[in-house]
């Protein structure tokens, strides 16, 4: 008698998002140890145990695959990102810090976020086009934040308190994630807070 498959019984629907996440965790593990250079269809397929013709069920190429990795850093890190600024409450120094240190310390517990959302995001033209959309959304996000707390703001400061926010805070990750800034997250949190807010 034939062994039972591994997603008998399971709805199409079930079985094709579980092989997508699967897929994805692959190719993290494999991107962060390799780089884009390590990611191929074979090899990721490899990693996670699946047929190619799952990868083409959810992926047309790598390319492809990767920007969906991006995507699920990106989500995790404004699950985290949301969560620490509610918890903060409603004044608008600690939201703004607690945003900050979600940040850094998401993006520094795991170095395979921090390459994909920053590091190699630079260089590779799949995240780089991400991180630019990533950046417009920010910049929306902090303009909201900002009106929401202080809605008598000039709009034209507004826009460029946003833009120099969004900035800054790319550049700060990418210094946090190579290490020239020490290991005090609280002290580096601390520092970018009174460059935003005291300035």
């Amino acid at each position: 008698m034939p062994t039972p498959t591994r997603w008998a019984g399971v709805p199409l629907t079930d079985r094709r998002a579980e092989r997508r996440a699967l897929l994805i965790d692959a190719a993290l593990r494999l991107f962060g140890a390799g780089g884009e250079g390590a990611l191929a269809v074979r090899s990721v397929c490899r990693e996670c145990g699946l047929n190619t013709r799952y990868f083409y069920e959810n992926f047309t190429d790598t390319d492809d695959l990767l920007g969906a990795v991006y995507d699920e850093m990106n989500a995790q890190l404004a699950v985290e990102v949301d969560a620490a600024m509610a918890a903060a409450g409603e004044s608008l120094r600690a939201r703004t810090r607690a945003g900050i240190a979600a940040v850094l310390s998401f993006s520094s517990a795991d170095p395979r976020r921090g390459r994909v959302l920053f590091t190699d995001a630079r260089a590779n033209p799949v995240l780089a086009a991400r991180r630019a959309a990533t950046r417009d959304l920010l910049r929306e996000a902090v303009l909201v934040e900002g009106w929401r707390v202080q809605p008598d703001t000039n709009p034209v400061a507004a826009q460029v308190g946003a833009a120099m926010y969004t900035g800054a805070m790319a550049e700060l990750a990418q210094q946090w994630l190579a290490g020239t800034l020490g290991s005090d997250l609280d002290a580096v949190v601390d520092h970018a807070l009174g460059l935003v807010l005291d300035r």
